[in-house]
């Protein structure tokens, strides 16, 4: 079903995740193709949530050519052990960068000895690399990456940041079954900025699940600001977001 918005984030919501993951895997496959026409390659940022398995799984029945596409992620954890399985660039290698053979993948590094540093090797990939396409979601305090509100700037001079992340955000990796305790979650990360994200031709934004749902009903109805990162979401030409009934489920309350 697809629903009307008073801005210009396209709505569409699915009776199960597995359909919204599939309806999100075959758009991302239609627009891939399209760029492919006339690029020689493309550039494409992937979030790495527990939220985006349905979508990532979609993507083995698509017909890709991805040795022309160059691969990044949008955020990492700070000091978090390299070969910890929450860390975001290994939770993409396993469940997409290793099953497909990508042009490049360019993975965040959080464990480098100058993160600030590190943030400018990244950003220079990504100015030789214009983002075409993002894959993301939401977070339960409506982030967008680790753009958590108190330190999301819809105006942010930097490609990518260091940020402490708020408890909401480091709750919802327990939530999700990513960490056992609080205590465990990194108290900071790397993450691209919201404008950032937003230069992509095309962003496609998976939200499933009922803890989703307040964050979708306010990125939709809530004013435009960083109280609520996503609602930014609502300024982008080209955006889509794709909902299951559970996190759907508050959007007219």
């Amino acid at each position: 079903m697809m629903i009307a918005n008073e801005n210009k984030l396209d709505v569409r919501i699915y009776e199960t995740r597995r359909e919204m993951g599939r309806a999100a895997s075959e758009k991302f496959a239609r627009e891939v193709n399209e760029l492919l026409k006339t690029r020689e390659e493309i550039n494409i940022v992937f979030a790495a949530a527990p939220s985006q398995n349905e979508f990532l799984e979609g993507l083995e029945y698509e017909n890709i050519d991805w040795s022309r596409i160059n691969a990044f992620h949008m955020d990492e954890y700070i000091k978090l052990a390299a070969n910890a399985p929450q860390g975001f660039g290994n939770f993409l290698k396993h469940r997409l960068f290793d099953k497909f053979n990508f042009k490049s993948v360019n993975y965040l590094n959080g464990n480098a000895e100058d993160i600030s540093l590190e943030c400018a090797r990244y950003t220079a990939l990504l100015k030789q690399h214009p983002i075409d396409l993002v894959c993301m979601g939401i977070g339960e305090n409506g982030h967008l990456a680790f753009n958590d509100p108190p330190v999301a700037d819809f105006e942010d001079k930097h490609t990518v940041k260091v940020v402490e992340l708020d408890e909401i955000c480091r709750q919802q990796q327990v939530n999700d079954g990513c960490f056992d305790t609080l205590a465990e979650v990194p108290t900071h990360a790397l993450t691209l900025t919201i404008p950032a994200l937003l230069s992509a031709n095309y962003i496609n934004c998976v939200v499933p699940g009922p803890t989703k749902a307040e964050a979708v009903k306010h990125t939709l109805n809530s004013k435009i600001s960083t109280e609520n990162p996503a609602t930014i979401l609502r300024k982008h030409p080209r955006a889509v977001l794709f909902l299951d009934q559970d996190s759907s489920r508050l959007i007219n309350s």
